[in-house]
């Protein structure tokens, strides 16, 4: 189930319920963030249409439409206004496993690229639902399953590039116009849950259950900065990272139940 969760005019957010796990009961609690007002307790809309946990969702701010990937090995499009919703649903192929990760390609308005628990990656057309392209990721075939998955994917916004976070501690890269894997680097010493790129496509930062956040230069790969903030909990640590799309400001949100902001 997905909740498109409205505050003042003008200021939105998402959030998924993951349906399959053990239920928690959830407070209703009003957040403020640089003088905008958020209370969970109103709702826009509810967007029904998965029968299993949805793991991922994406926003193209300019067209107004959603990704969402789940349990039930779909990926479906949205417009979460509309009075119809779901534009589409996208099947997966057997071969390719459960979709964890998917985004927008953000140099091609018609395209989203979906991974995969198989270490598959594959950009899609949004309009047939056909495959365009194969991201050649699955660098070691003899790995196991588990330690192969990617956990995240995200898309440059101006370079046709696409970035994967990988249960094996690495960060790799590919070249969307060949599917060639262009860069590769162990990124954490745990695996690598979360990532995501600056407005301006300079820098990458990356989540790990190894507790750290870690903020790359695009251009040499290197790490430029280190934040260890989250406890770990059962042997998870950071679920997500973000950057703010005009602020210099990022965040995380760990299995600590904590959610942090850094300037």
């Amino acid at each position: 189930m997905l909740r498109f969760v409205c505050g003042r005019p003008s200021t939105r957010f998402l959030s998924c319920t993951p349906t399959c796990l053990s239920p928690v009961t959830v407070s209703p609690h009003r957040w403020t963030l640089f003088g905008r007002t958020f209370e969970p307790g109103v709702l826009s809309a509810t967007l029904k249409g998965h029968t299993d946990a949805v793991w991922s969702l994406a926003m193209h701010a300019a067209k107004f439409q959603l990704l969402s990937c789940a349990g039930d090995a779909t990926v479906r499009l949205w417009t979460p206004l509309n009075k119809v919703p779901l534009l589409h649903t996208y099947m997966s192929e057997s071969s390719d496993g459960i979709p964890t990760s998917v985004d927008f390609v953000r140099s091609d308005p018609m395209q989203m690229t979906v991974a995969y628990t198989s270490s598959h990656c594959v950009l899609f057309d949004l309009e047939t639902g056909k495959p365009v392209l194969r991201l050649d990721s699955d660098q070691n075939p003899d790995a196991s399953a588990l330690s192969k998955q990617i956990n995240c994917v995200v898309s440059h916004p101006t370079l046709p590039l696409t970035v994967t976070a990988h249960e094996d501690r690495h960060i790799r890269f590919f070249d969307n116009n060949t599917g060639k894997m262009v860069h590769t680097m162990v990124a954490h010493l745990d695996a690598v849950t979360s990532l995501a790129i600056d407005p301006n496509g300079l820098y990458l930062l990356s989540g790990s259950h190894d507790c750290s956040i870690r903020l790359w230069n695009l251009d040499n790969k290197t790490c430029v900065q280190e934040i260890t903030s989250h406890r770990k909990k059962f042997d998870e640590a950071i679920f997500d990272v973000a950057f703010h799309p005009s602020k210099p400001y990022i965040a995380s949100a760990g299995a600590d139940a904590l959610a942090k902001v850094f300037v």
